[in-house]
């Protein structure tokens, strides 16, 4: 099994990754801001207009990441945190792509 590496927000799993969200709801907008440190490690910041009732922003940040990556939302899928501000968002995909496109992305944050 490969070590964890602490310094991105995401692992890899089977055909897929998991990434670590960080999500403000009731943001103002729809946008991903960049990196925060968590108590879980890494996460990428998002914000998103969407209250946290019904569901409503979890989905709203499904969204904005399929939408960010470029990638059909069926490839995006919250798959913990529900009810955390924390998130673990499974995207379907190349592993190693997709890795490459969230390197690029958030560097372009960065900058």
């Amino acid at each position: 099994m490969m070590p964890v590496d602490q310094s991105t927000p995401w692992r890899r799993a089977g055909e897929s990754i998991v990434v670590r969200f960080r999500l403000t709801p009731k943001g103002g907008r729809d946008s991903i801001e960049g990196l925060a440190d968590t108590p879980d490690g890494r996460a990428i910041k998002a914000r998103v207009r969407a209250a946290p009732e019904d569901n409503a922003a979890n989905l709203a940040l499904a969204t904005l990441v399929a939408d960010w990556l470029d990638l059909p939302k069926r490839h995006v899928t919250l798959i913990g945190g529900h009810k955390s501000r924390t998130k673990s968002v499974a995207i379907v995909g190349e592993p190693a792509d997709l890795e490459r496109r969230l390197t690029a992305l958030i560097a372009e944050l960065e900058n």
